[in-house]
């Protein structure tokens, strides 16, 4: 009887700890679809410049 209660002791003690990992795990799973759901909540980064740095910068190490 006692090893009964010492267990179930141990696994109760055990439960907040185990629930806490498991919502921490399960928090971005289950934010997923809410974000998607909302079409306003898309973060758009700004519309770069174009400028011709990037083929001078090409040109220039195929050279060196």
């Amino acid at each position: 009887m006692n090893r009964i209660t010492a267990n179930a002791l141990e696994t109760l003690r055990l439960l907040p700890r185990a629930a806490l990992i498991l919502m921490l795990l399960a928090a971005p799973v289950l934010a997923v679809p809410t974000m998607r759901a909302d079409a306003g909540s898309t973060i758009e980064a700004p519309a770069l410049k174009k400028s011709g740095v990037g083929f001078v910068l090409l040109v220039s190490l195929q050279r060196g």
